[in-house]
């Protein structure tokens, strides 16, 4: 559950994968504070917000890219925030998986072998009904050069995915897609933590896929207002 409540700890429960307490951040000026936040196995929350909101630096927050200025997530009952850097980053490589608005894809290799490196550091097996889910199957042989950039946003969507993580934060994940293939990247997203007791955060900019979420909140005026 999102809420404004000031120094009130979101009790945890056996669904709950993660959860935020009192969470505040700020850079020159005060992006939100003291929000409370639960993600729940097969549970999906979308948030939207004005450019400069501060969703973004949220998002980089709950998936321990940045350290708050104030409060705690718990991932398994443990403040990420209070391990050390090692067992942070085997967190981080185990268990989140993150797609940024940026691929990040390694260019001097084809589609297949970002793929092969992926299932190479995580030890999972290539998904092949995920490449069709996701309709990139048919352009495995190319080189990251040769693909549109939708193409290569689902290449890293299936690199994410691929090594089977519990909670998935997804950046602007559709920001390059027509309405068509957003629907088909959203679809294979929620399917992935029905079948898997995963959960999804999701930042987008994009309304009509965000109220498709099990959850959506605005982030406005340092808070997040509950809007499904």
């Amino acid at each position: 559950m999102i809420g404004e409540q000031q120094n009130i700890k979101t009790p945890i429960s056996g669904n709950q994968l993660l959860t935020a307490n009192n969470l505040s951040h700020k850079f020159d000026y005060e992006l939100f504070n003291n929000i409370n936040l639960s993600l729940e196995k097969q549970e999906s929350i979308a948030i939207i917000g004005t450019s400069g909101s501060g969703k973004s630096t949220l998002l980089n927050v709950l998936s321990t890219l940045l350290k708050p200025f104030a409060g705690e997530v718990l991932y398994k009952n443990k403040n990420l925030y209070s391990l050390k850097q090692n067992e942070l980053l085997k967190i981080r490589r185990e268990d989140f998986g993150i797609i940024f608005q940026a691929h990040y894809l390694f260019r001097g290799f084809t589609a297949s072998e970002n793929l092969d490196i992926a299932t190479f550091l995580s030890g999972e097996a290539l998904d092949e009904k995920l490449l069709k889910d996701l309709k990139i199957d048919h352009v495995l042989a190319q080189g990251i050069g040769e693909l549109s950039g939708g193409q290569q946003q689902r290449l890293s969507i299936a690199r994410v995915l691929t090594k089977k993580p519990r909670i998935i934060f997804a950046d602007e994940p559709t920001g390059n897609l027509d309405k068509d293939t957003a629907n088909i990247v959203m679809d294979t997203l929620f399917d992935y933590i029905k079948n898997n007791d995963a959960g999804l955060i999701l930042v987008t900019h994009e309304e009509e896929l965000a109220y498709r979420c099990d959850k959506l909140y605005r982030l406005e005026d340092l808070k997040l207002q509950e809007l499904k």
